[in-house]
């Protein structure tokens, strides 16, 4: 007798013990596990759905595009007006696509034609190799000035992207000025990894970054000169007070110490 109340009372414990774990995970204070996924390296992002406070500029920021061609491959006008919503083609190669032909192919000539004959100077030649784009040209338009005071703590990397400018460590609510006079194209909080970032347009090629600021004091469309505070240095978006900066030329990061003044 006593053996069977023993029984029945551990398989009355293994249904209470299961009854319970079935309530836990009905609960309110039940959370499934959330993963954060990211691209996978293979893939390549072709578009981007415009999100409410973006600009043109702001995006072809986020993915080191030049804001000419951007706005060229989507055949937007001169203005660059772009609304949320809007899908925007990041191919730059696509406003320059070639149509597939359908024709059938032209079969070769059996009689093959005859070469033209190579002058002596032509065996001598050198091949002429196309010359790289120049990302940072030898006459630097822009007079450039730092953007605020403080001790380099971060230089420029080009490596994978690892730091697209410098930091410059301060304190909070020091002064950041524009490095260059221009017209503010962007102006807020919504580029990841950024903080509240203002970026500036100097001319057609050159434009600059201020980010992690604590407070922003320009609007887009204002027009500032150099040495004009724009900004308060804080630490939205990373984990200390610093300013992080960058210019870029056609839509690609620069490295800033190459026009900033020396120390």
């Amino acid at each position: 007798m006593e053996r069977a109340i023993e029984k029945f009372a551990r398989q009355l414990s293994i249904i209470l013990i299961t009854l319970m774990g079935v309530i836990s995970c009905g609960s309110p204070n039940y959370y499934a596990p959330v993963d954060d996924k990211s691209q996978p390296p293979s893939e390549r992002i072709t578009t981007h759905v415009v999100s409410r406070g973006e600009t043109l500029y702001s995006i072809a920021w986020r993915y080191n595009l030049d804001y000419r061609k951007l706005a060229a491959s989507n055949q937007l006008g001169s203005s660059y007006t772009i609304y949320p919503g809007q899908v925007l083609q990041l191919s730059e190669k696509q406003a320059t696509s070639r149509p597939v032909s359908n024709s059938p192919r032209k079969v070769a000539s059996a009689t093959p034609k005859p070469k033209p004959a190579k002058s002596a100077r032509s065996k001598n030649k050198t091949p002429v190799e196309p010359e790289p784009p120049a990302l940072i040209p030898e006459q630097k338009d822009e007079k450039w000035v730092w953007p605020s005071e403080g001790k380099l703590i971060s230089t420029f990397y080009s490596n994978n992207g690892l730091n697209k400018g410098v930091d410059i460590q301060g304190k909070l609510e020091q002064p950041v000025i524009a490095a260059s006079s221009g017209t503010v194209v962007y102006s807020g909080q919504g580029l990841r990894g950024y903080g509240k970032l203002i970026i500036v347009k100097h001319s057609e090629k050159y434009l600059s970054a201020y980010a992690h600021n604590h407070n922003l004091l320009v609007k887009e469309g204002e027009k500032v000169e150099i040495g004009q505070k724009i900004a308060e240095m804080g630490s939205s978006g990373t984990d200390s007070v610093k300013l992080h900066f960058e210019i870029r030329y056609d839509g690609k990061p620069v490295d800033p110490l190459k026009y900033l003044p020396r120390r």
